[in-house]
């Protein structure tokens, strides 16, 4: 006999059955979320290969690399809300199966147009299993305490998910072919998929009504033009293009006809009332300036790394890995920070770390200085964990609980539009410092500083084909440029941080623990959940 059964999670410790079956679902829900995390970074590294093999045009090849988070960060609202309605659990398995048929199509991708294709899959599974984990995450696990500690561990995976990505994809590239790097998904989600459906329960918000898809498409839309205006800033195209200008005002104003629809439907797919909850609407601010302040900076230390100091790819990742691993600490301590000093100090003091390793950094110079590095990029990656954990539990024990993958998605689109608009903030800011220092190099042609003022590695180009002192002398400039450039930047991203820290003053002074309303879950009938263990 088979079927499901309605239960009621109350808020009560559990007996040790049951918390023991609660964190054995955070394990399920951790292992979804390294999947997506990893597959966001993973093809970095197999760019070259895929270029050798398929032939991708220049435009083909930015959206084989960008097409995945762009339609991962556009679906997210609207995956979010529907769980809230049908079901998470269902949605999660949805998007398992889903990820699953789109990596075994990206591994055997004949060209690029399939490959981009499988790719727009993958983010549309990416973006039903990422609200899903987290909604899911905040069902399982009412008693606030418990939850700070799950939502600790599940952001630890998600920061070593990012740093997996390269090396997963460097590893499988040296003893197999580009697609390798796909197919690594596939017995993942093979196991993933019956196991999720023993042991995840099904839960839904308890709202009546029909769902609003018009609204949803309209999310999706404005995100999509939103997210899609941003990358294009931040790649260095001229501002006023109409690839930029037409995505952000068709973008902007779907937004705005979204959020005006939602306040005047009878059955809104989020409820804006959340954001006059002060914690709630200050966590979600917090996490887009945090992304906002620190993303880009991590593609200018690579390249730092790599064109100012010479290190290799590898090295490079070696030395960024203490960023990961601090991050990872300071996940797996966040709860009992957060009991000590609450949401308000614990945010506040995770910005004010991040600034301070920012302006710790200020001291790089063209030689290499390996403590200094070392240094500032644990306490980088400590302070930033600290700012995101207690930002996003904060803004999860504020929603309520029906409405939890709406929240979630909320949450993972401001990280996702944070994430893009600091790409092209910090990247403008660093184009402006950098560019106007290559424009009077004694012995240099004006027509080969302006082509230097491109970028770093552009520059290197233009000195190679110069030759002699002349090219010697520009590549001095550019390297001495970047290093000022990257000074600028820096100290702008250590003013958004400290913007921030003013920001998490409207959080919480302490975490409040008390009982939460019941909630409707669906648990796997006993009898079913007894064969399933007696089969395994």
């Amino acid at each position: 006999m088979s079927g499901t059964t309605t239960a009621a999670v109350r808020p009560r410790r559990p007996e040790a059955g049951a918390d023991a079956s609660r964190w054995v679902v955070l394990v399920v829900l951790c292992v979804s979320l390294l999947l997506v995390a990893v597959d966001a970074t993973v093809l970095h590294v197999a760019v070259p290969a895929v270029t050798q093999d398929l032939r991708p045009g220049a435009l083909e090849l930015l959206w084989i690399v960008d097409v995945y988070p762009l339609v991962c960060a556009s679906l997210l609202i609207l995956f979010g809300t529907l769980g809230d309605r049908i079901g998470r659990r269902r949605v999660l398995l949805l998007g398992y199966g889903l990820f699953g048929v789109a990596s075994a199509v990206a591994a055997f991708a004949p060209t690029a147009e399939t490959l981009i294709l499988a790719r727009a899959l993958l983010g549309v599974g990416g973006a039903m299993i990422m609200p899903a984990t987290l909604s899911i995450l905040r069902q399982v696990f009412p008693d606030r305490r418990e939850r700070a500690l799950a939502v600790g561990i599940w952001s630890a995976v998600a920061a070593v998910g990012a740093a997996v990505g390269p090396l997963l994809g460097g590893f499988l590239l040296e003893h197999f072919w580009w697609g390798a790097v796909f197919l690594v998904n596939i017995p993942l989600m093979l196991v993933s998929l019956p196991v999720g459906r023993i042991l995840l329960p099904e839960s839904r918000g308890g709202r009546s009504g029909p769902w609003d898809v018009v609204g949803a498409l309209m999310a999706a839309g404005g995100l999509f033009g939103a997210v899609l205006g941003v990358k294009q800033l931040g790649g260095g195209g001229p501002p006023l293009s109409p690839f930029t200008v037409l995505p952000l005002l068709a973008g902007a104003t779907l937004l705005l006809l979204f959020v005006r629809r939602q306040r005047r439907h009878p059955h809104p797919l989020v409820d804006l009332r959340m954001f006059r909850r002060p914690a709630f609407s200050t966590s979600v601010g917090c996490i887009v300036l945090a992304m906002l302040a620190l993303v880009g900076l991590e593609l200018i230390a690579a390249q730092y790394l790599q064109l100012v100091l010479g290190l290799s790819p590898l090295q490079t990742g070696l030395r960024l890995l203490p960023l990961t691993v601090a991050a990872m600490a300071a996940g797996l301590a966040g709860a009992r920070l957060l009991r000590r000093f609450g949401p308000r100090r614990m945010v506040c003091v995770g910005f004010l770390l991040t600034a301070a390793a920012v302006l710790t950094l200020t001291a790089m110079g063209t030689a290499d200085n390996a403590p200094l590095l070392l240094g500032g990029f644990v306490v980088l990656g400590f302070g930033l964990e600290t700012t995101l954990f207690g930002a996003y539990e904060s803004m999860l024990s504020e929603s309520p609980a029906e409405q939890a993958g709406g929240a979630a998605a909320i949450g993972e689109t401001s990280y996702q539009l944070g994430a893009g608009i600091g790409i092209a903030l910090l990247g403008t800011v660093m184009n402006a410092a950098y560019a106007p220092n290559l424009r009077s190099v004694p012995g240099v042609p004006r027509h080969a500083s302006d082509a230097a003022g491109h970028s770093l590695g552009e520059a290197y180009a233009v000195a190679g084909r110069l030759g002699g002192s002349a090219g010697a002398a520009l590549r001095r400039a550019a390297r001495d440029s970047f290093v000022h450039g990257l000074h600028v930047t820096l100290l702008v991203s250590a003013g958004l941080l400290l913007l921030g820290a003013v920001m998490a003053l409207r959080l919480p002074r302490v975490m409040q623990c008390g009982a939460e309303p019941v909630v409707a879950v669906e648990l796997p009938a006993p009898r079913e959940v007894a064969e399933s263990r007696v089969t395994a």
